[in-house]
């Protein structure tokens, strides 16, 4: 019998004993209203923790500031993202018409979702200590290569940062444009700094990417490294 879950269950390393945590798991809002969000809350609390105790526990000399920019990086929607690709779950979401047609098993909101949610579904059929162990196994090479020489702020940290230095105002962000086909959009963000003369513009593939390249060029502009 060809049983889709079970070659989910062989990549993930975990085998539901509800199958149907898991099928809901992988249901994207665009069905109906019987979807993976309320998983997907679960789950981002879940895995928040889960690194922040792993972070806590590895680093024992960071300072509070340095694990939250280190866990922000690690269950961001980009990192999660890449676990789902790894784990190729895109062959396994359940989406509606719309979604289908416009290549939502690739979209990375769409396959962050995912993950939180199977963590979600992971924690109510056995509860925290499978998920617990489930999170760290996906995570290893991660937490293995980090290091608190790795800690770099983002730009729109840096940013705000010297601003608030300076006892400037701080920056104010703007999406101008949103262009592209509905499965490839661009956003375009301006970002005013009151030190300088010019806005500055970020083009990125979501408002967060485009935020930082408009954050990183005004940075340029004020000489700051």
């Amino acid at each position: 019998m060809n049983n889709p879950l079970i070659k989910l269950s062989q990549r993930i390393g975990y085998s539901f004993n509800d199958e149907s945590l898991v099928q809901l798991a992988l249901t994207h809002r665009s069905c109906g209203n019987k979807n993976n969000e309320r998983l997907e809350f679960l789950g981002d609390s879940i895995v928040n923790f889960v690194i922040a105790e792993a972070l806590y526990r590895k680093f024992p000399q960071a300072k509070e500031g340095q694990l939250s920019r280190l866990r922000a990086d690690m269950v961001r929607g980009t990192t999660l993202a890449e676990i789902a690709r790894e784990f190729e779950l895109g062959e396994f979401l359940q989406l509606g018409s719309g979604e289908l047609k416009s290549g939502g098993h690739n979209r990375e909101s769409i396959l962050a979702d995912v993950v939180e949610a199977i963590i979600g579904a992971i924690y109510l059929d056995s509860g925290m200590a499978v998920a617990n162990e489930q999170i760290l196994n996906w995570y290893e090479s991660r937490l293995a290569g980090l290091t608190l020489d790795a800690v770099i702020k983002d730009a729109k940290t840096r940013l705000q940062e010297h601003l608030q230095k300076s006892k400037h105002r701080l920056p104010k962000y703007e999406v101008t444009e949103i262009f592209g086909q509905a499965h490839d959009q661009k956003f375009k963000v301006s970002c005013w700094v009151e030190k300088l003369p010019e806005i500055t513009v970020g083009i990125g593939s979501s408002r967060r990417f485009a935020e930082q390249s408009a954050a990183e060029k005004a940075l340029k502009a004020l000489g700051v490294e």
